[in-house]
């Protein structure tokens, strides 16, 4: 799975004024911020430093649960993911919009999502899965088969008939029926920093699947080094 920054609209900055309209007044950045580096010198860390006033008040925002400021920052990203990760993703509805790759226009080889391991379900609840890995199963016959095989040569099948019938002549858009949820599909995705922030703490949940925890670990991987989001996040996510 792949997460990529694609823009940023917006700063810490951002959030500040958005939450200071109310009272009419606006801040602005502080001197640049500079650090030593090991010859002795200073290196530019980040040519706009917040207040400490300000930090204080995006805390004080993400700790009281108004969102609204951080709403006013927006950040794209494109996203690769198997199709049934996508499809939780895309249940993120509210401050998200989605643009998808679409079968019914390209037919180009498809791509599937093989796991590291297989877990068995977890055995006190209806959803979920536990720590314990899985190898083989039975078929109905009692015969045993080994899943990670048989899972490789049903990907193997689904791509030749696929390939098959777009060569036949059959539509794109009927002949992608074939094709497993294990397939990776890619869109754009553009969300305010407080619908990130909520989708990346209800998705890096343990509750939550573990291949959409994954995904939600590189969305913080990447809007936490973005150096003009830094205290927003940080108190958002914290």
């Amino acid at each position: 799975m792949k997460c990529e920054l694609v823009d940023v609209m917006g700063d810490d900055l951002r959030v500040v004024n958005a939450a200071r309209v109310s009272f009419d007044n606006e801040s602005d950045w502080e001197d640049d911020e500079f650090e030593a580096d090991p010859s002795g010198a200073f290196r530019l860390v980040y040519s706009q430093k917040l207040s400490e006033r300000d930090q204080k008040l995006i805390k004080y925002l993400a700790t009281h649960n108004h969102w609204t400021p951080f709403s006013h920052v927006m950040i794209t990203m494109r996203e690769t993911v198997p199709i049934f990760v996508a499809r939780q993703r895309f249940k993120h509805m509210v401050g998200f919009t989605y643009n998808e790759v679409s079968r019914r226009y390209v037919d180009d080889v498809p791509e599937f999502f093989i796991p590291s391991s297989w877990r068995k379900a977890a055995s006190n609840k209806k959803q979920g899965s536990s720590d314990e890995e899985i190898f083989n199963i039975l078929d109905f016959n009692g015969e045993v088969f080994s899943i990670n095989n048989d899972y490789k040569k049903l990907l193997a099948h689904a791509e030749n008939l696929y390939h098959c019938m777009i060569n036949d002549g059959v539509a794109p858009e009927q002949a992608r029926m074939v094709l497993p949820q294990s397939m990776y599909t890619s869109y754009y995705t553009t969300g305010s920093l407080a619908a990130w922030a909520r989708a990346y703490k209800l998705r890096s949940d343990t509750h939550s699947q573990k291949e959409i925890q994954d995904l939600a670990e590189q969305w913080n991987g990447i809007i936490s080094n973005i150096p003009e989001l830094k205290h927003s996040w940080n108190a958002l996510v914290s």
